[in-house]
């Protein structure tokens, strides 16, 4: 392994700006999928805190909001 690499450690989400978020620095969100959680943070405030949510109702609310989407 080359000491150049930068190592994460194994239980560092990893975390996925939504593909809605803009470039202007407005209301912009990031979901990290891990075992047993889905966590939903403020990516303009990393270091403040993430909210968890068992998958099952993580994946409710992404249904709803795309047939919400859908019907607008």
């Amino acid at each position: 392994m080359s000491s150049e690499q930068p190592m994460s450690a194994p239980d560092e989400p990893t975390w996925v700006k939504s593909s809605y978020s803009g470039g202007d620095g407005g209301n912009c969100v990031e979901v990290a999928a891990g075992p047993g959680a889905v966590r939903v943070r403020d990516s303009k405030d990393r270091e403040g805190g993430a909210l968890a949510f068992p998958p099952a109702a993580w994946s409710a609310f992404v249904g709803l909001a795309a047939e919400a989407a859908v019907t607008e």
